[in-house]
């Protein structure tokens, strides 16, 4: 009892109260996405109801995270992490053959009346496993037997996930890569990926041969610079080696350009290659593809500064927004509280990341840190994924806003994944490995 009561006090209920606070929004705006019944009443016990069903879900993620913290040691995270990976992958494996297929994504699995999505769950076996990698002494991204250790642990959930068609859970694993960073990962890494992904885009606005062109161009300039300010004393030694790493990055780079057209084609699924080309301004489809992201931009911007009021949105009262309860939530609060309650929910969410970090980064033990800032990674692409489909900017990919979307699978993979946060952070002083 006293142990408890100590372990009380030591939790972080900044994080608790802005867990509440999301998950009570979050559900208010289920209730206003489902519209009231027949009988123009709203019915919060009815359990047939959207609303219904989130409330016994919320009620299960409350004794899940009570379970994390009173009852699961701590060290049994670090102790079990490769039984947990292990089993989530074999689980995956096994979807991709038994799955329920659910709106072309075949990532669900049905256990009698509950469907279950296990590539939620699959965050938390990584982050955890991951966490124990990184943890172990010797450890260091630097050797590049470790990053790829690292690399591998995160590609082999992401590859699973892809095969089971769902490209929204799987684009999030790429956020672990702002971890790895923090942790040693050499920062060209961030700025060669992001080139990749910029010359990608470039290439299917302007084809591969203007696109090349600014590549050399660009390369031209980025050599001038380098080997302007190269030591004097080293720079007709490097002056040489410089060349042949820029010719180099130019012919796999103009190899790149010109297998983008193959893997659009090939690679994405018609849906997903519609919705990109909306998204770019290609092609525009709004009574087609985009028509979800089309009603939804309506929604928030008929909410002006203040919003039309709870239940008042005509745009969610008469369904114009598909998935509106999941995917698409944030289009509710944009149009019954308006720009001041969109800002209201961004500051909760960029204030729990935050929170996060900060925890994370007064942690002596290195489990807990690279756990923290790996969930924090998580959360943030789901946040900036979300509302960035909703509001035009992000290609629409299925993927939940946390906390806040109706679904049983995602809201207890994220309580799970703060919990467990929670309770590591509440014994950071600890080193438990």
């Amino acid at each position: 009892m006293r142990d408890n009561f100590s372990l009380y006090k030591r939790l972080d209920w900044v994080l608790i109260i802005l867990y509440l606070a999301l998950v009570f929004i979050g559900w208010v705006n289920i209730l206003a996405s489902c519209g009231a019944g027949e009988d123009g009443t709203y019915n919060i016990l009815d359990f047939g109801e959207k609303y219904g069903k989130q409330l016994i879900w919320i009620c299960a993620s409350l004794v899940l995270a009570v379970i994390i913290i009173f009852v699961i040691n701590p060290k049994l995270y670090n102790v079990f992490a490769w039984w947990i990976y292990g089993i989530m992958m074999l689980i995956l494996v096994a979807v991709i053959f038994v799955g329920v297929d659910i709106n072309g994504s075949r990532s669900w699995i049905r256990i009698g009346p509950l469907q279950i999505q296990p590539a939620e769950f699959a965050k938390i076996a990584t982050i955890i496993a991951l966490s124990s990698l990184m943890s172990k002494y010797g450890f260091t991204l630097k050797k590049k037997i470790h990053f790829v250790e690292a690399v591998a642990l995160i590609m082999l959930p992401t590859l699973l996930i892809l095969m089971e068609k769902e490209a929204g859970s799987a684009l999030v694993f790429f956020g672990l890569i702002f971890m790895l960073y923090r942790e040693g990962m050499s920062g060209w890494i961030l700025v060669i990926g992001g080139t990749v992904v910029l010359f990608f885009i470039l290439t299917l606005l302007w084809g591969p041969i203007i696109t090349s062109i600014v590549l050399l161009g660009t390369l031209v300039v980025a050599f001038l610079i380098h080997n302007h300010y190269t030591s004097p004393h080293s720079k007709l030694k490097r002056k040489h080696l410089l060349i042949k790493y820029y010719i180099l990055a130019l012919i796999m780079g103009i190899g790149m350009l010109f297998s983008v057209g193959f893997v659009f084609d090939n690679v994405l699924q018609p849906h997903q290659k519609a919705r990109i080309e909306d998204l770019l301004g290609i092609k525009e489809d709004i009574m087609g593809v985009g028509y979800n992201v089309h009603q939804s931009k309506i929604a928030i911007g008929s909410g002006g500064l203040f919003g039309k009021g709870f239940l008042q949105g005509t745009q969610t009262k008469y369904d114009f927004v598909p998935e509106q309860s999941t995917d698409f939530i944030f289009c509710t609060v944009g149009e019954e509280w308006g720009f001041v309650g969109s800002l209201l929910v961004i500051i909760l969410y960029a204030s729990l990341i935050i929170r996060i970090i900060n925890r994370a980064e007064k942690s002596e033990n290195r489990f807990t840190r690279i756990y923290g800032y790996s969930i924090a990674c998580i959360f943030a692409m789901h946040v900036f994924i979300n509302i960035g489909m909703t509001i035009g900017l992000a290609p629409v990919v299925g993927i939940p806003l946390p906390f806040f979307s109706y679904g049983g699978s995602s809201l207890w993979a994220f309580t799970i994944l703060l919990f467990i946060f929670v309770r590591l952070d509440a014994d950071r002083l600890q080193v438990f490995r």
